[in-house]
């Protein structure tokens, strides 16, 4: 049974609709402005954007994508967990999470890469895909190694993580040491149930998830792998860490992949948090969920990039 504070603080979020002045949930459709969703990302993300204290930021830009450096203080120099931001592809950039992903990489404890795939719709599959390997290419050729470097990222961030290893594993790259997917989208053909189960408990806009699909795909097919790494080979991936929220329209996502990683003798860790909304670990501290979730992450991630045995 949630607790009463994250019940309260979900329904806050679930209906923050009503502190608009608006008596319906956002329905998003195909004429749906894009740039008016990726200010009000920003905007929203400009109130909670204090980053702890002993964190310091570099900005840099690597392969002509602007990128950030999250450093706690005291971390190894030669580890890394590359971040994917997430925002259904459309949105998303290292300022608007540069607030929660900081309070991450303190938890963790290691430095931490931000950068800016380019957007869909102007920039469709596999324009993300393509830059987010030309960051970690870069990595491998400037002094880290493939067992130094754990990447991590929610929601479509988390489904491109997972399409990223995916990459990797075609191209021929050595695979970083593990990863973590929080509420990751790993189905663009929206076709799992919870996509019709959950809209009422689930914080996204409805019908958000298809829009933002078509966007992203543009010319190509919702279930190449590369696109939803639902549909791919996963044998031979690193050790995974997926979480994801019960109450999410993209909450089949995660259990589905679990089972068929599991199924393809992937080492894989998958935690559903019982009532609990689209990328709820974010919260911590706020309720104990929240905070229980992303001390379960940390100590994952402290594992492996510490090349610790499990």
């Amino acid at each position: 049974m949630p607790t009463l504070k994250s019940q309260l603080i979900n329904s806050l979020i679930r209906n923050r609709h009503l502190f608009q002045g608006k008596f319906q949930k956002p329905v998003f459709d195909s004429n749906t402005s894009i740039e008016e969703f990726r200010r009000q990302c920003e905007k929203s993300a400009a109130r909670m954007s204090k980053i702890p204290k002993g964190i310091d930021i570099r900005q840099d830009v690597i392969e002509g994508i602007k990128c950030e450096w999250i450093l706690p203080g005291g971390s190894h120099p030669q580890k890394v967990i590359l971040y994917v931001h997430g925002g259904g592809y459309v949105s998303g950039s290292c300022s608007d999470h540069r607030g929660f992903v900081s309070a991450f990489a303190r938890d963790c404890g290691f430095t931490t890469l931000v950068y800016e795939y380019r957007l869909a719709p102007e920039h469709p599959f596999p324009a993300a895909l393509d830059d987010s390997v030309k960051v970690y290419s870069w990595l491998l050729q400037n002094g880290y190694s493939s067992g130094n470097i754990l990447v991590a990222g929610e929601s479509a961030g988390g489904g491109l993580c997972l399409a990223l290893l995916l990459s990797l594993k075609q191209r021929g790259f050595s695979l970083p040491i593990a990863a973590v997917a929080i509420s990751p989208w790993t189905d663009l053909t929206c076709s799992s149930p919870s996509y019709l189960t959950k809209n009422k408990v689930s914080v996204a806009p409805l019908n958000s998830w298809t829009v933002f699909s078509r966007h992203y795909a543009g010319d190509h097919s919702t279930d190449d792998p590369l696109v939803s790494p639902l549909f791919g080979d996963l044998q031979g991936l690193p050790p995974l860490f997926i979480n994801s929220g019960t109450d999410d329209e993209l909450y089949d996502d995660g259990e589905r992949f679990y089972i068929k990683a599991r199924e393809a003798g992937v080492d894989i860790t998958f935690r559903a948090g019982i009532g609990q909304v689209h990328c709820y670990p974010f919260f911590s501290p706020i309720f104990r969920e929240a905070t229980e979730a992303m001390s379960e992450i940390c100590l994952f991630i402290i594992r492996h990039l510490n090349n610790q045995a499990s």
